[in-house]
């Protein structure tokens, strides 16, 4: 794993001039990465680390130079193409970890939420991520400048990524058209949430549900029906995987579209009074059983729970104060290499 992570970032252009620069770009990243897995939450706590296991790094890294400084990993940082440095990312996890068969790939963004700048009008960063669900690992990244601006990454990350023969799934953001022509184009499935932003569409499957799912009589019977106790709450959910019927004329136009699917989830919560009830819908393309459709749609959740999560509390992503775009994007980088070396 560490020797694709060097070759598939030794192409990674150095943004300073050529012969004025006392430390490879290389080993920045490498001691920058060792420093985040250990713990590292600034620049500053880099600069420190590097001196700390100075003797540690001189047993695999050349430094005539001793470690750099925190300025010059903060400056580096702020030049270094990040695009190009996703990219990298991206490619060291595609020939180290590629999704497996019928993977789970989830996509889904998060903020970072204290890089804004207010003296700027500058919005927080706004990470795009896919997730295996299966392997736990994070598969590379798209930022943007706002969550206001998700959509335009997310056609960008799928494009390249490797998703043949995996299952790609995506909130009611990424329910669009032109994203299931994509992703069947990579030979990739699509489980999409449906909600109200596909108006026609939610409606006429709602409307079609309500009389073969849920009313008295109906036609289809649950293809999942189980409770669930754990963590102080009951929970029921039945699931329903329903061929395209005459009635959904308004999804004729969906490409490659195979069934529909609608979850209900009974809840009661512990100390609580009474219950909630909801009900979700997803558009699928896939040719799977019903049972891996179901199971599909929980671990849709892992990028939340098992990522983001992770990210939040662990590396303390949300309290990063830098205010430098360029930068935080990096650090974001290293913080999922480092997220990933681990797992």
């Amino acid at each position: 794993m560490l020797s694709h992570l060097v070759a598939s970032f030794a192409t990674l252009p150095d943004p300073r001039c050529a012969g004025r620069t006392r430390h490879r770009l290389l080993n920045l990243l490498v001691i920058a990465v060792c420093a985040v897995v250990a713990g590292a939450e600034t620049w500053v706590d880099i600069a420190h680390y590097g001196r700390l296991k100075y003797a540690w790094l001189t047993s695999f890294l050349d430094l005539p130079h001793g470690t750099p400084s925190h300025d010059t990993f903060r400056r580096v940082f702020s030049l270094v193409d990040p695009q190009a440095l996703e990219q990298c990312f991206r490619q060291w996890m595609a020939s180290t970890a590629p999704p497996l068969p019928r993977e789970v790939v989830a996509v889904d963004g998060k903020t970072v939420r204290r890089s804004f700048d207010r003296g700027k009008a500058q919005a927080s960063l706004h990470v795009v991520s896919a997730f295996a669900t299966q392997q736990g690992l994070s598969l590379g990244q798209v930022a943007v400048a706002g969550k206001g601006q998700e959509l335009t990454a997310i056609p960008l990350l799928l494009s390249s990524l490797c998703l043949t023969n995996t299952i790609v799934t995506l909130d009611a953001l990424g329910c669009q058209h032109a994203i299931a022509r994509q992703l069947l184009a990579q030979q990739a499935d699509y489980l999409l949430a449906l909600k109200g932003n596909q108006g026609r569409c939610h409606r006429a499957v709602v409307a079609y549900c309500k009389t073969a799912c849920f009313d008295r009589g109906a036609t289809y019977t649950p293809d999942y029906d189980a409770f669930d106790c754990r963590h102080g709450r009951w929970v029921r959910r039945r699931a329903w995987v329903l061929p395209l019927a005459e009635e959904l004329a308004a999804l004729q136009d969906w490409p490659g579209l195979r069934a529909l699917i609608a979850v209900e989830t009974i809840r009661h919560v512990q100390h609580q009074p009474g219950t909630q009830a909801e009900i979700r819908y997803y558009l699928t393309s896939c040719p799977d059983a019903p049972a891996v459709l179901i199971e599909a749609i929980r671990r849709h959740w892992a990028i939340e729970n098992s990522l983001h999560w992770v990210l939040d509390v662990v590396f303390r992503e949300d309290d990063a104060r830098s205010r430098d775009q360029v930068a935080t994007r990096s650090f974001a980088v290293l913080r999922k290499l480092a997220f990933n070396l681990l797992q």
